[in-house]
């Protein structure tokens, strides 16, 4: 039950991100038609600044997912409806300090915004972005107890039609009316709605939810939830600090031209690894299943899947992109928009990397394993920020990606192998580090292989070097890893599976 779950969770929630991308493209460049540049910059500045107040969500509905897994599985409805109204009174707490710090902020938008060539009420524009943000927090809860109950491909079916209907009322309200305020007006309306629809689901699919007779959450458990929320908030200031660190770091020393160039690559490896993770994380509520309900060995076997399957996914798209990037850029954005291949090549090795983080990832979460580890993001940010600003200076912009692919060195070899592999699977450092470098000396042998092989097709033709690249892409490391594990029990596991779901179908 747990694998079907993980798979159609899996299918639904990269279904939801095509789409999403899909329209997001197809929207953004009708939005410049129509509106300008200007509103552009204007409404991507507001998107910021109110993701920044999104921070002090803390991870409380991840901290409350963990608490669910266990009385779910044990149908303790009584505990579960406990811990949905703390749910619900976290949520409205939070609403109320984004609102509340939101229009502390309106004295300063002059300052942030600069000077600005369109008629737009700024004030007015801000409040409604901060509306739509603070609503969201409405009903939103609803959406822990489905996603806790391994059910995401219902959110998931929400979350495209919500999407889809949105981007094209906002659309026909531009091409009609050309008004900035329906537009966003249309966002709180729709947002509003979508979280309606998901609260009615869920009452649907949980009726127990309605009673009214709840018990007020023990203090042992309210507690361990709080405990794992400031954990949880370290996590997010590190990140933060690192994903924004190259971008401050590129500006300062190198200007804001190469960041922008920066950017376009940055855009395309991130909307894949974003693809990857909502596909890794929709396992998640079925790992905390397996956490409470299975002993150590199981879990382990569990987790080596999942590892060689997120190993598979990351070579075969890493080497894709470092094949296909730069006759990519050529035709989306010129050839004045490239950055050097030995750029790239770091860049694809971190992103190697970060996807490799997700199978670690799904188990950490799951187990709620934040308040052991919760230094090692602060460390890995400000590691990230010394070793980028020396190696800058000794070896110029690719010093910058180096610094981050070091400091990634503070998960891999302390968090994952004491918190993850000694503490959930009872497994040796040892065993970590041979099975680890194993993926990685693998890796970079099949992206040698591959580069080796396109090196033998050059087209002048950008368009035809893609659609050459991406066929090699396709044929060569899937091919190679084949033939390396076609004996290995994880393949085979995998194959069975899907022969298994294709004979019932």
């Amino acid at each position: 039950m747990r694998t079907k779950n993980s798979i159609r969770n899996s299918i639904f929630s990269v279904g939801e991100k095509f789409v999403s991308m899909f329209v997001g493209f197809i929207a953004r460049a009708i939005f410049i038609r129509i509106l300008g540049a200007e509103f552009l910059g204007l409404n991507s500045l507001y998107t910021n600044i109110l993701t920044m107040l999104n921070f002090f969500e803390l991870g409380i509905g991840i901290a409350i997912n963990y608490k669910l897994y266990e009385p779910i599985a044990n149908k303790d409805t009584e505990k579960i409806k406990s811990l949905m109204v703390f749910y619900k009174k976290a949520y409205t707490l939070i609403a109320l300090i984004i609102a509340i710090l939101g229009l502390m902020l309106l004295p300063f938008l002059p300052m942030i915004i600069g000077k600005i060539n369109i008629d737009v009420n700024i004030y007015f524009a801000y409040i409604l972005f901060l509306i739509g943000t603070v609503i969201s927090y409405f009903l939103a809860y609803k959406r822990g107890i489905i996603y806790a109950d391994q059910k995401q491909h219902v959110i998931s079916i929400v979350n495209i039609v919500y999407t889809i209907v949105l981007n094209a009322l906002q659309l026909l309200i531009l091409w009609w009316t050309k008004n900035y305020y329906l537009y966003l007006i249309l966002v709180i309306i729709c947002q509003l709605l979508e979280n309606v629809a998901l609260a009615i689901i869920s009452h649907n699919m949980y009726p127990f939810l309605k009673e009214k007779n709840v018990k007020p959450l023990d203090k042992e458990t309210g507690q361990d939830i709080i405990t794992r929320v400031k954990a949880l908030a370290m996590h997010q200031i590190g990140g933060v600090v690192l994903n924004g660190t190259d971008s401050l770091i590129i500006s300062y020393f190198f200007g804001v031209v190469t960041v922008g160039i920066y950017s376009s690559y940055y855009m395309v490896i991130n909307a894949v690894k974003q693809l990857i993770k909502n596909m890794m994380s929709s396992v998640t509520a079925s790992v905390g299943n397996l956490l409470v309900t299975e002993k150590a060995e199981k879990r382990f076997q569990v987790f080596k899947n999942l590892r060689f399957l997120n190993f598979w996914i990351g070579c075969f798209v890493s080497i894709s992109i470092l094949l296909i990037m730069q006759p990519f850029v050529k035709v989306w954005l010129g050839e004045d928009y490239l950055l050097g291949f030995s750029v790239l090549v770091v860049l694809v090795f971190n992103c190697f990397q970060s996807i490799m983080r997700y199978s670690f990832g799904a188990f950490k979460e799951a187990a709620a394993i934040f308040v052991e580890d919760r230094f090692v993001p602060i460390i890995e940010a400000i590691m990230n920020l010394v070793f980028s600003i020396i190696l800058l200076k000794m070896f110029g912009l690719i010093g910058v990606f180096l610094g981050t692919m070091l400091s990634s060195v503070a998960y891999w070899c302390y968090s994952y192998p004491k918190f993850v592999y000694k503490k959930l699977f009872n497994r040796g450092y040892i065993d970590y580090a041979k099975e680890t470098i194993a993926y990685i000396l693998l890796f970079i042998i099949i992206a040698i292989i591959t580069c080796l092989i396109s090196a033998l097709f050059v087209f002048e033709n950008s368009i035809v070097q893609i659609i050459v690249n991406l066929i090699i892409c396709l044929i060569i490391p899937n091919l190679i890893i084949y033939i390396i594990f076609r004996k290995d029990d994880k393949l085979l596991y995998f194959k069975n599976l899907v022969f298994k779901i294709l004979s019932k179908n």
